[in-house]
């Protein structure tokens, strides 16, 4: 079961930026399995995972905003190609995503853009004396202007969507490792 909350967990990094953001959430979702899967597994199933319908709106989005000078996805390689040699770096580009910062448990990604910076953080914690872990998902968006408000009106609701997707994908994939 997928919940979601508004609070960012006290032990993600995000919770402890001094950066003040505009708009943040978390959905998180316990993995039942006895496979205590790594960061860098986890993060794969991430940028893997997800409805694909997405995918279509992000090609809409590329058109619309490359209009204005934003980043785009379009010069992005294959993903899979992506996840086969990524080292996991913090400054290593992962798809859509760069990788801020990377620890045993919780990986930052994010993009600094005109228009808005955010950042995602992945987090596996212990849920339970059962073998279990909860994974959450936290967004946080610093809008730098107002073409990022205009801009992130529509996004708002389609975000939400498109993590609680992901996470419920990731989720069943974890639990068939």
């Amino acid at each position: 079961m997928i919940t979601s909350r508004t609070q960012i967990p006290e032990s993600s990094q995000l919770s402890k930026s001094k950066i003040v953001f505009n708009y943040t959430d978390c959905f998180e979702g316990v993995i039942s399995t006895n496979h205590n899967p790594r960061i860098t597994e986890i993060v794969k199933l991430f940028l893997s995972s997800g409805p694909k319908w997405a995918d279509n709106l992000m090609a809409i989005r590329d058109k619309v905003v490359g209009i204005f000078g934003l980043k785009t996805s379009d010069q992005l390689t294959n993903q899979q190609q992506i996840l086969d040699n990524a080292k996991f770096e913090p400054g290593e580009q992962l798809g859509i995503f760069k990788l801020q910062s990377i620890s045993t448990n919780e990986v930052i990604l994010g993009e600094d853009d005109k228009h808005l910076n955010f950042k995602v953080s992945i987090l596996v914690e212990p849920y339970s004396a059962l073998n279990k872990n909860k994974l959450s998902i936290s967004t946080a968006v610093k809008l730098n202007n107002l073409f990022g408000r205009i801009y992130f009106l529509p996004v708002k609701p389609i975000h939400r969507l498109i993590v609680k997707a992901t996470l419920k994908d990731m989720i069943r994939k974890c639990n068939n490792i």
